[in-house]
């Protein structure tokens, strides 16, 4: 197995590792916040739809810096953003 092979393989597992991380954590702050609002809540409609937006964009911003990375990994490796494509 070459180096470069290697080192690609070691990206795809620290990303996958870092998803599998990131979609946790989501789901923790999910059921904390959910939690949170049954607690204070207790007599009014808790807006569950406004808090879940907030956490949906944190995700995704968190995905976003995860591909971001990728690309300048890609970048630096093989000199193109999208290996195999011209």
């Amino acid at each position: 197995m070459s180096p470069l092979s290697g080192f690609l393989i070691f990206i795809v597992s620290l990303t996958a590792l870092v998803i599998a991380y990131l979609t946790k954590q989501f789901q923790d702050e999910n059921i904390i916040h959910l939690n949170m609002n049954q607690i204070k809540n207790i007599n009014s409609i808790p807006k569950k739809v406004e808090k879940e937006k907030v956490i949906a964009e944190v995700l995704n911003g968190r995905f976003a810096m995860v591909g971001l990375i990728a690309a300048l990994g890609a970048y630096l490796t093989t000199g193109q953003i999208i290996p195999g494509f011209v």
